[in-house]
């Protein structure tokens, strides 16, 4: 899983002009999912998106507090386009895991985050939708986060990953 996420003073998804979701302070997370995702990246990402400290504490001190200490909003905005690879001049998708599957693994993530936070405050957008995603990002903050499993170099579908190795630094990922 690879999610792009935004530090946002308020973030909303409209559909066909319809307001779909908004925010107040928070994070939008974009969220990718990969062909050979599984149930540990989804745990690594709730996780990591509930805990990493991108917000200030009380004393104004930078990277101090998770969206969960200041008990804020995320905006979830599914995007397949994160797993892209290049055929040319054209962005292919072969990398995305295909609609029906990502659907379900999607919407357990959705899941899984509002179990394990608040559920009011974990919105998203309609998946698969052609959707616009309007933000004020703060900061600006934009910053990207990808499973272990996947941070090294993404397998073709009828490749494995078990014998990819993993790189330092996410041996130490919490």
């Amino acid at each position: 899983m690879k999610a792009l996420i935004q530090r946002v003073i308020n973030a909303n998804v409209t559909v066909n002009g319809e307001l779909i979701s908004n925010i107040g302070q928070g994070l939008c997370v974009f969220i990718g999912i990969s062909h050979n995702d599984t149930p540990k990246d989804m745990e690594f990402m709730v996780r990591k998106l509930l805990s990493i400290k991108l917000f200030n504490d009380e004393s104004d001190k930078k990277w101090k507090k998770s969206v969960v200490d200041a008990d804020l909003e995320l905006l979830c905005v599914s995007q397949f386009t994160l797993y892209n690879t290049w055929k040319g001049n054209k962005p292919d998708f072969h990398l995305a895991m295909p609609g029906d599957k990502s659907k379900e693994f999607y919407e357990q993530f959705i899941q899984m985050l509002r179990s394990q936070y608040k559920p009011d405050k974990v919105k998203d957008g309609v998946f698969g939708a052609y959707m616009q995603v309007s933000i004020q990002n703060d900061g600006p903050v934009t910053l990207e986060l990808e499973s272990p499993v996947n941070s090294g170099k993404i397998k073709n579908k009828n490749e494995s990953n078990e014998n990819v190795p993993l790189q330092a630094e996410q041996t130490l990922v919490a």
